[in-house]
C-alpha cells in the first residue's frame, strides 16, 4: 500500500490522448452554449420585424436566457461539487438543447422569453463545471492554456452562429437558427461514456476502485490499486460551499472577480447581442454586420487560445489587465468609423480582449480555488457576471431607443473594461491554490 497524491500524480503527467478526448468533448459542448448565445444577434432585426417590437423589448428577450443563465451557474456550480460535475453537465447539456430547438416554434415573444429562461438554465450550468472539469486533469504547467483552448468553443460558437446566419436568416428566416440549437443534444450519450467523473468526488466518496481506474487511464500506466491510499491535496472543510469562497483571506478577491466578471459580461453580451444592429444603424449593409459578427468571434477564438498560453508565462493577472485596457482602447477607436481595413482589426482586437478575456479570466478563477470548490467559485463568478450579462443586452436596446452617435454607443461598451482592469489588479494571488500548493510542497522538501 503507497500514499499518492491526485493533484500531484495528474498535474505532473504530459498531455496525452486522454487529455485530447476530454478537450474535444468539452470544447463541443461549450461551442453549442456559444452559438445558442451568439446567434441571438443575428436574428434581432427578424424579430423586430416579424413581432413589431422596439429595440429594448428585443433586448429583454435575451436578457431572459441571461437571468436563467445566472440562475444555472449559481445553482449547479455547487451541485456539482456535491454530485459530480459530470452528471450534471449532462443534464445542463439536455435541458439547454430541448428548450433552445423549441424556441424555433415560438410564436409569441411571451412563450420565446419563458423558453429562453429555461435553456438559459441548462447553459448557465453547462459552462462552469466544464471549466472546473478541465482545469482538475489538465497538467499543471498547462492549465491556463487547455482551459483556454476548451472554451475558446464559446466564440467559435459565434463563429458558426454568424456563418449560419449569412446564410438561414436571410434564406429561411429565423426559426432554423434555434433548431440547430438542438443538435447537441445526441452527443450526450457519448458524453457519458468517454468523459470520467472529477476525481475529488469519486475520493469524497471513498471509491478507491474508480480513482485506480481513472489513475490508470489517465496516466496510461496500470500500478494504482484500490488497496493504495489516496488524497488530495485541500481540506475537505464542512459548511455550505459559497460560504467557503470567503473563507482564508479570499473574501476580497472573490468579490474583486465578481465586480471583473460583471462589467466583462456587460461589454461581452451587449456586444454580441447588438454589433449587427449598430452597425447597420451606422450605415452599413446587413451581410456586413454579419462579418462585423464574425471577426468579433474569430478574435475571441484565436486571441482566448494565444492570451492562455501568455497567462500560463506571464500570469493570467498581469495579462488580464492589459486586455480589459486594450479591449476599451479598440472599442473608442470603432467609435470613429475607421477605414475598412482597421475597422476589421480593431473589431478582431475587440473580440480577442472582451470574450477572448473572459476565457483568460474562466481559467484565473477556476485555479484560484482549491478543488472542492472550484466549480462554485467559477459558478458564482459567473452567476453573478451574469447580471452584467442581463444589463447588457438591454443597455444597448436603450441606446439603440436614443439614437446616440456611433462614438458614444461603443464608449459606453468600452467603459466597463477600464473599470474592470482595476478591479482585477486587486485580486490578492498569495492567497490562490496554486500559491498554497507551492508553499506546502517548499516545507516539505
Amino acid at each position: 500500500m503507497k500514499a499518492i497524491s491526485l493533484e500531484t500524480t495528474i498535474g505532473e503527467i504530459r498531455f496525452n490522448r486522454f487529455h485530447f478526448k476530454l478537450i474535444v468533448f468539452c470544447f463541443f459542448l461549450i461551442m453549442c452554449d456559444g452559438y445558442d448565445l451568439f446567434m441571438f444577434g443575428t436574428v434581432v432585426p427578424s424579430l423586430i420585424k416579424e413581432w413589431n417590437m422596439n429595440a429594448v423589448q428585443v433586448g429583454a428577450l435575451n436578457s431572459y436566457a441571461l437571468i436563467g443563465m445566472m440562475i444555472g451557474a449559481l445553482i449547479f456550480g455547487p451541485a456539482a461539487d456535491k454530485f459530480g460535475r459530470k452528471s450534471v453537465i449532462a443534464f445542463c447539456t439536455f435541458l439547454f438543447c430541448l428548450f433552445t430547438g423549441w424556441q424555433g416554434f415560438a410564436h409569441s415573444p411571451s412563450l420565446f422569453a419563458t423558453l429562453r429562461f429555461i435553456s438559459g438554465i441548462g447553459l448557465g450550468g453547462l459552462m462552469p463545471n466544464s471549466i472546473a472539469l478541465v482545469t482538475e486533469y489538465a497538467p499543471r504547467k498547462w492549465r491556463s492554456t487547455l482551459v483556454a483552448i476548451m472554451f475558446s468553443g464559446h466564440p467559435f460558437g459565434g463563429v458558426v452562429a454568424a456563418l449560419a446566419g449569412m446564410h438561414f436568416v436571410e434564406n429561411f428566416g429565423w426559426r432554423p437558427m434555434f433548431w440547430i440549437g438542438a443538435i447537441p443534444i445526441v452527443v450526450i450519450p457519448f458524453f457519458l461514456l468517454f468523459v470520467p467523473e472529477s476525481p475529488h468526488f469519486y475520493l469524497v466518496r471513498n471509491k478507491k476502485d474508480k480513482i485506480a481506474f481513472l489513475l490508470s487511464r489517465v496516466t496510461g500506466k496500470n500500478h494504482f490499486s484500490e488497496t493504495d491510499e489516496y488524497e488530495i491535496n485541500v481540506e475537505n472543510r464542512k459548511g455550505f460551499p459559497v460560504t467557503k469562497l470567503f473563507a482564508e483571506n479570499r473574501a476580497f478577491s472573490t468579490i474583486m472577480f465578481w465586480i471583473s466578471f460583471f462589467l466583462l459580461l456587460i461589454t461581452m453580451y451587449g456586444l454580441n447581442t447588438w454589433l449587427p444592429n449598430i452597425m447597420i444603424t451606422a450605415g452599413y449593409a446587413v451581410h456586413s454586420s454579419f462579418i462585423f459578427l464574425l471577426l468579433l468571434n474569430l478574435g475571441a477564438c484565436v486571441g482566448g487560445i494565444t492570451e492562455g498560453l501568455l497567462a500560463d508565462h506571464f500570469g493570467s493577472k498581469r495579462v488580464l489587465v492589459v486586455l480589459f485596457l486594450l479591449g476599451s482602447l479598440s472599442l473608442i477607436l470603432l467609435g470613429l468609423k475607421p477605414e475598412r481595413f482597421f475597422l476589421y482589426l480593431l473589431l478582431f482586437i475587440a473580440g480577442a480582449a472582451t470574450t477572448g478575456a473572459q476565457i483568460v479570466s474562466n481559467a484565473f478563477v477556476s485555479q484560484y480555488y482549491p478543488s472542492e470548490m472550484r466549480s462554485t467559485g467559477i459558478g458564482w463568478a459567473l452567476g453573478i457576471g451574469r447580471m452584467g450579462g442581463i444589463l447588457g443586452p438591454t443597455l444597448g436596446g436603450v441606446l439603440m431607443t436614443q439614437a446616440l452617435s456611433l462614438p458614444l454607443n461603443f464608449l459606453a461598451f468600452a467603459i466597463p473594461g477600464i473599470i474592470a482592469s482595476v478591479a482585477i489588479s486587486f485580486v490578492q494571488l498569495r492567497h490562490s491554490d496554486e500559491m498554497r500548493i507551492a508553499a506546502k510542497d517548499a516545507s516539505s522538501i
